[in-house]
């Protein structure tokens, strides 16, 4: 098998290196942001296809992915954890276009006012501080290498290269299509919340994790600051209370913000040896290892 170097530590980058480990290459990981440093860390890492197309390519993806991610889910280690939730709509609405990918949803009778349809499904939520080291730990355990470097272009030593640089695909990927689509959040104490509620017309979210509950959000197109707005906050809070009302007083613990990778599609493909896999907008982890699929199909092809 090939040697082959992984630019990027985000989910991405480091679901692509285990599955690449496990096919039996010899991987490296480089880059400039350890794991805990990128925006990964940030996402609230509710499965869900946001900010990511096309339509059929991304609902085979994240189908992969939720099912790699819900056997996950018996082992705490990987921070995965299945957990019931409700999206709702203001106006009644078809399936969603990425209905196929999970295995069953309902659609909601019990609606809140000013909502006139929603759909309650099972969905993978991912605790991304655990998850990204139990991702580094298996990089390691398989033999890999994980290393901090701030490269000033892709390698070029003959080996097979996976750009898995999000943003910096801008640069990495000569990709001027690529851009920041800023979200903010604020973590709070958990105070025995269980099921996750999404409101996708405001992009409101309240998403459980086991020691703590994750307020979002924002989607500003074009903006590079990773600075909390202190006024975005508190319309965050505002927002989730509403939505939430056990939220309401939770004691904040951090402010957080994440600059996602949007393109207007998800780029996967291979150009001699690089093998491009970014632009996955707001669901890298809802379509990692199934972009990490093809990425092994690519480098063995």
């Amino acid at each position: 098998m090939s040697r082959v170097i992984v630019v990027g530590a985000g989910v991405v980058g480091l679901t692509c290196a285990v599955r690449l480990l496990e096919a039996g290459h010899r991987v490296d990981v480089v880059a400039r942001d350890l794991p805990l440093e990128t925006t990964s860390v940030v996402a609230a890492a509710l499965w869900y296809p946001y900010l990511a197309s096309p339509p059929e390519r991304v609902t085979a993806w994240a189908r992969t992915s939720y099912g790699v991610l819900a056997g996950l889910a018996d082992d705490p280690a990987t921070g995965v954890a299945m957990r019931t939730g409700t999206e709702l709509l203001r106006e009644p609405s078809p399936d969603p276009w990425w209905r196929a990918a999970v295995p069953s949803l309902d659609r909601e009778t019990s609606l809140p006012p000013g909502y006139a349809d929603g759909w309650t499904f099972v969905s993978p939520v991912v605790d991304m501080p655990v998850h990204l080291r139990w991702l580094a730990g298996r990089v390691d355990a398989l033999g890999g290498t994980l290393t901090r470097m701030n490269l000033s272009a892709l390698p070029d030593d003959g080996s097979v290269v996976v750009n898995a640089t999000g943003l910096g695909a801008r640069h990495f990927g000569a990709d001027p299509s690529v851009v920041p689509v800023r979200g903010q959040v604020v973590v709070v104490e958990q105070v025995g919340l269980e099921r996750w509620v999404l409101d996708g017309a405001g992009l409101t979210y309240v998403v459980p994790r086991a020691r703590e509950i994750v307020l979002g959000g924002t989607d500003v197109v074009g903006e590079w600051s990773r600075t909390p707005d202190p006024e975005v906050a508190d319309a965050i809070l505002h927002r989730a209370a509403a939505l939430v009302p056990e939220v309401e007083g939770a004691r904040v613990l951090r402010h957080k913000v994440g600059l996602r990778p949007s393109r207007p599609t998800v780029r996967l493909e291979r150009v001699g040896d690089v093998v491009h896999c970014y632009g996955h907008g707001g669901a890298g982890v809802t379509l990692g290892w199934g972009c990490a699929e093809g990425v092994v199909g690519l480098v063995d092809g």
